[in-house]
Formats: C-alpha cells, structure tokens, sequence
C-alpha cells in the first residue's frame, strides 16, 4: 500500500510537470492549510516593469513673431516648446512677456530665449573697449528673463563666430548642407558679421588671455543668473578646434567644459551640448557625445540639447540629415534618458531638404519623436 501511494504521488507530479512545467506543479502543492477553492491558493502572476517616462521635451526654435501657419505646423507636429531669440531692439521684459504669452494661448510654452547682441560677443571674448557695459547688457538681459518668467538662455563663447568652408557641401540626394574643412578657405560669421583671415582681430590671442576673459565674465553674471532663476547653458565652439583665426577656442574639450563649470561653480550654469558640434571634433574632445552626456547630464548639467549629425569627424566634416551621420541618433537619445535629462531637444542645422525649410524640420522632429518613443518604452 504504502509503494502504491508513492507510486500515485510520483504520476501526479509529473502529470502536473507535462502540464506546465515546473511552475504549474508548484502550483499544485497546497500549504496544508489551503484547499483547491482557497483563492490564496494560486500566487499572482508577477507584474511586468512598467517603464519610467523620460522627461525629455522635444522643442523647435522659432521665430517670436510665428505666423498662424507657423504656430499650426508646431501643434500638428505634437510639439509643446519653443525656444526664441531676438536682437538688442527688442530685447526688454516686455517683449519677452508678449512672446511667453503669445505662445501660451495657443498651448506651448517658451523654454528658453537668447538675445544675439550678447551672445558670440568678441568685446567680451577678448575684452575689448566696453567690455563691462556689454556685460551688463548681459546682466540686464537676465533680469529681463526672470521678470518675464523665463528661465533658460544659451550662451556661446566665440570671437569670431561659427565658422564654414567657402563652398557648401551637399548631403543625401544632393542637399545643400554646412561643410568645414580645416585644409580649404574657410571664414566665420555672426550676424551679419563676417571673419576672414590668418588673424581675425589683428592679433594673436592666448589662452591665459582667453580664460581670464571667461572667468571675469561668468563671475560678473552669476549672481545675476542665480537671483533671477536663469540657467545659462554654454554652447561648444563650433568647429571644436583649439584655434581659428588667431583665437583660442575654450568649449572644444572635455577638459575646457570641466574648467569652466567648475570656475562658475554655480547650479546656473551648465550646458547647452550642440551633439553635432561635438561629433565635428571626433576622437579630438576627450569623450565623445555619449560620454559627454554621460559626465554632465549625472551632474544635472546639461539643459539643452541641439540634436544634429554630421558624415563624418574633422578635419573635414559635412552637416548631415539626422539618420544619414557617423552617429547612430539612438545611443544619443538612450544616454539622455539614461541620466534622466530633464530638458529640450531642438533640430538644429537641418541641410537644405527640397521643399521649404518646414520640409525637414518635420522630417527631423518626426525621427526625433521615433526615437523618443523607443527609449522611453524600454524597460
């Protein structure tokens, strides 16, 4: 009798093993407690990880006077923020409240604004006669912000402006796009300024020179910066080379970002990461863009993203379509959601795609969007 019932055990369990496995023939054995109709009796089925939402917003940089169409293209793209920028005529709280409120009646808001008399500024680079009121300028120019209720403007600290080879380049299917080749006639521009020559302002600069500049600047604002609620982020030089025309170029490493973040030590200033400038430096810049976010976006460093590709590294580079670069977009956007990035991607240097330029800007921000929506559906 007693081998008869080992017998019955034994076929039991096995039976309950062909069923379902292992899992199924746990199930089967009852606590002596509980019986089949016990609804203890069979453990919940453990519940999937649900993935957390990235904070990632996608923006679009628009003009602060957007026409109805404009304004209509930007909701059909499911966008929420903008970011503007103005010259010196317009560059009061007033006119940065109109813009904040003419965006927020229709639904968007502005996450940053930039004012391009004080930005690429060569009086304060190099600190040429009336360095002190160009930043005050400055200074004035973040009070407005924080009468205005906005609270990010990116910064950029080029003498002589971004800088391009003399013929344009083309990207897929033959595209009119940004090309920079350090072994060709190249030249820099801001505004309506151009940059021409061995010497763009007449001289040689140093970098002790340049970095003294930096320092008395960054610690002339911040406190300006800190009561106001305003976050500068520091674009990179673009190209990121060591010197063009003459002048040192600071934000074309890893090791100039560090410096300069540490001589602001301030949470206020941080990093406007252009990932496409960065890519123009390649191997060149200590880390790479993955890295670079990595490094700054643990530290909550970095408050907007300027989200390009470019074909290939210097020292001759072509602006590509964003899915068309040396870099996969994807590993980009996995990093930001992996440090929790809490701020706005723009497209940016968008080649010349046929059809008008809202042609590729829906293109990028369409591929941006796909991208996005894998990273945050990953667990």
């Amino acid at each position: 009798m007693k081998d008869r019932r080992a017998f019955i055990k034994k076929s039991a369990t096995l039976a309950a093993l062909s069923m379902g496995g292992v899992g199924a023939a746990t199930a089967g054995m009852l606590h002596p407690a509980q019986t089949s109709a016990d609804p203890a009796s069979t453990p919940e089925p453990a519940k999937a990880a649900s993935p957390k939402p990235s904070r990632i917003r996608i923006a679009v940089q628009s003009s602060p006077e957007p026409t109805d169409v404009n304004i209509s293209f930007y909701k059909q793209m499911g966008l929420n923020d903008v970011v503007l920028w103005t010259g010196p005529d317009k560059a009061s709280a007033e006119y940065y409240s109109s813009r904040k409120q003419l965006f927020a009646d229709h639904g968007m808001e502005v996450y940053g604004f930039g004012d391009t008399a004080v930005h690429n500024s060569d009086i304060i680079v190099l600190n040429l006669p009336g360095r002190d009121a160009k930043i005050e300028e400055y200074k004035n120019h973040l009070r407005n912000l924080g009468k205005a209720g906005i609270h990010y403007t990116t910064y950029a600290h080029m003498a002589n402006g971004i800088w391009d080879s003399d013929e344009r380049g083309v990207a897929r299917g033959g595209a009119s796009a940004r090309d920079f080749n350090l072994n060709a006639p190249n030249h820099g521009r801001w505004e309506q300024r151009r940059f021409d020559g061995p010497l763009t302002h007449g001289r040689k600069y140093s970098r002790d020179e340049l970095w003294a500049n930096y320092e008395y600047f960054i610690k002339a604002v911040v406190a300006t910066a800190e009561e106001n609620k305003v976050r500068i982020g520091i674009h990179p030089d673009d190209p990121p080379v060591p010197e063009l025309g003459g002048i040192p170029r600071l934000f074309s490493s890893f090791d100039g970002y560090k410096k300069a973040i540490e001589i602001a030590n301030s949470p206020n200033v941080g990093l406007c990461l252009c990932v496409g400038s960065w890519m123009e430096g390649g191997d060149q810049l200590g880390k790479d863009a993955v890295g670079m976010i990595d490094y700054f976006g643990q530290q909550k460093k970095i408050f907007k993203i300027h989200f390009r590709n470019v074909y290939s590294p210097l020292p001759h580079f072509i602006e590509s379509f964003v899915d068309d670069g040396y870099t996969d977009m994807y590993k980009i956007m996995q990093a930001l959601k992996r440090v929790d990035f809490d701020g706005v991607i723009i497209p940016d240097h968008i080649p010349n795609m046929a059809g008008g330029p809202n042609v590729g800007t829906a293109y990028t921000i369409g591929y941006m969007k796909a991208l996005l929506n894998r990273v945050n559906a990953e667990v």
